[in-house]
């Protein structure tokens, strides 16, 4: 008995059944693309280099071709569907025009990287309609994981991360003391950085077990489980290498410990969590890989009726149009700042020449203007002020951001985060900075954007997302004052009262920031 074998639709049969309207639904759909290709082009090649030059987000550079596979997976489905176009499709496109509108007037990327997603989501869904977004339910839903996102947590991870490699040092018995996210050993002085945090390590298991759980599971419980193991599981092996890669240091060296992290863990150690991930739930899965992913008789009856095609495709122009022409017409009323800003007198406290301090500097890609002036007073006590000035915020030139800041990322400067303060002024932001010879500094941070002064990242978000929709002045400053933190217990608390005495005498904080942008 002979098998007779199943036809399988390849791409030219799909795009050519005029009887079912992919042909003229494809047509559309890449006449859209285009267009959105072209207003968006800054903002995709902009995310494509974060894929490429930041390694948390190096796996994004595959999601594109893993959406396509499961497409492709579909194909069989999909051609016995009736694509069509959908009015309500428009409402997703228009969320996404909207975050990039917000994306751009607040300077926030990860909203203008959040919105390409979703408006490319819904170019698919406004184009080939309900029947065909359900059978693309989870593609569709896999794209959320090209948008980079998850390192603002990185501060967060690394002090839990060396928090856990303490403890584990501590049982192993090595006398070993923890600052911040500072780890010293009796032949050794190590720091958490960002890449020991695991922000990568979790970032790309999530894309990664959520993969898996859709392929290999159908109860929603278990896709849960395993997700969920698999992020805590990641999160606590994440602890075990910072803890292994110092209690090497601590029996051999420092630089057998960066051999073993560059070569066992930078090359294996990813993998073999992934492997012990999929071993642990290999016994679990209960979807058979020869299942079909959809039942196209029961989706095709999810369509509405036909929408009208290039009204719909007229209507997603426009959408996609209109915040781009609102950013335009913003960025003519940018004001200029005048020539340089103007030290303040401080009674009490005289200026100094920059020789007479450890010389620091934050780190402010982009700004227009960064003035650091030290003071001293009768006490010998020092005190940074920096002036920070920017006519208007940009792309590549924000207030916050990463790496903007008191210090600038790593590899990039002299002074590295080092920790939280304790405690800082009202309005202000405060945080310990570590210097190349181990000194460190206390930090306090005001912005000043729209008339509000803060010392939160997402107020200055908020208020210049204000100005900029609203046509406002987009004149914003930040002003630092900065103390060294003497050696022992008291150190900080010393450094805190220099710069309240010296804020006290300073006088308000926003009358010099409009002084500086000559508001006033």
């Amino acid at each position: 008995m002979n098998a007779v074998p199943v036809s399988r639709p390849n791409l030219y049969h799909l795009v050519l059944r005029e009887a079912t309207g992919w042909r003229e639904s494809l047509v559309r759909l890449g006449l859209l693309a285009a267009l959105y290709l072209m207003l968006f082009h800054a903002d995709l090649a902009d995310l494509v280099r974060v894929w490429t030059n930041s390694t948390p987000y190096s796996h994004c550079i595959f999601l594109p071709a893993i959406i396509f596979w499961m497409v492709w997976q579909r194909r069989a489905g999909l051609a016995q569907l009736t694509p069509q176009g959908w009015w309500l499709g428009l409402v997703w496109l228009g969320v996404g025009a909207f975050a990039w509108l917000l994306g751009w007037a607040a300077g926030v990327a990860l909203f203008r990287h959040a919105a390409l997603v979703i408006m490319a989501q819904g170019l698919v869904l406004s184009a080939l309609g309900p029947a065909v977004g359900r059978a693309l339910a989870f593609p569709i839903f896999y794209a959320f994981f090209m948008i980079p996102v998850g390192t603002e947590a990185e501060p967060t991870l690394q002090i839990v991360t060396a928090k856990m490699a303490i403890h584990l040092l501590w049982l192993a018995g090595v006398p070993a003391e923890i600052s911040g996210i500072f780890i010293s050993t009796p032949n050794g002085y190590f720091r958490v950085a960002e890449a020991c945090s695991g922000t990568g390590f979790l970032i790309a298991m999530a894309a990664f077990a959520t993969l898996v759980a859709h392929l290999c599971f159908k109860s929603m419980t278990r896709r849960a489980l395993f997700i969920g193991s698999a992020l805590i599981f990641c999160l606590l092996a994440n602890g075990v290498r910072a803890f292994g890669i110092i209690l090497i240091a601590y029996h051999s060296s420092v630089a057998s410990a960066v051999v073993v992290d560059h070569v066992l863990y930078g090359w294996l150690f990813f993998a073999l969590v992934i492997m012990a991930m999929l071993a642990i739930g290999f016994p679990f899965y209960d979807r058979s890989p020869f299942e079909q992913w959809f039942d196209p008789a029961r989706l095709q009856g999810a369509a509405d009726r036909r929408g009208i095609g290039w009204g719909l495709m007229l209507a997603a122009a426009v959408i996609m149009v209109a915040p781009m022409s609102w950013s335009a017409a913003s960025r003519a009323l940018a004001q200029p700042l005048p020539a340089e800003a103007i030290a303040p007198a401080v009674p009490g406290w005289h200026r100094l020449p920059i020789s007479a301090a450890p010389y620091w500097e934050p780190f402010f890609t982009g700004a227009d203007g960064l003035y650091v002036i030290p003071y001293g007073d009768g006490a010998d006590r020092l005190v940074d002020l920096a002036i920070v000035r920017f006519a208007y915020q940009a792309e590549g030139k924000e207030l916050v951001g990463f790496g903007q800041g008191a210090a600038a990322p790593d590899g990039e400067g002299d002074w590295t985060w080092a920790a939280p303060a304790a405690s800082a002024p009202r309005h202000a932001r405060g945080e310990i900075i570590q210097g190349p010879h181990g000194e460190r500094r206390l930090v306090y941070s005001f912005y000043r954007v729209g008339g509000v002064l803060t010392g939160q990242a997402g107020r200055v978000k908020l208020e210049t997302l204000k100005v900029r929709l609203l046509g406002r002045d987009q004149r914003a400053a930040a002003i630092l004052v900065s103390a060294p933190i003497s050696e022992g217990p008291d150190g900080e608390a010393h450094a805190a009262q220099a710069l309240a005495d010296f804020l006290t005498a300073l006088g308000p904080i926003e009358d010099l920031a409009d002084r500086s942008l000559a508001i006033r």
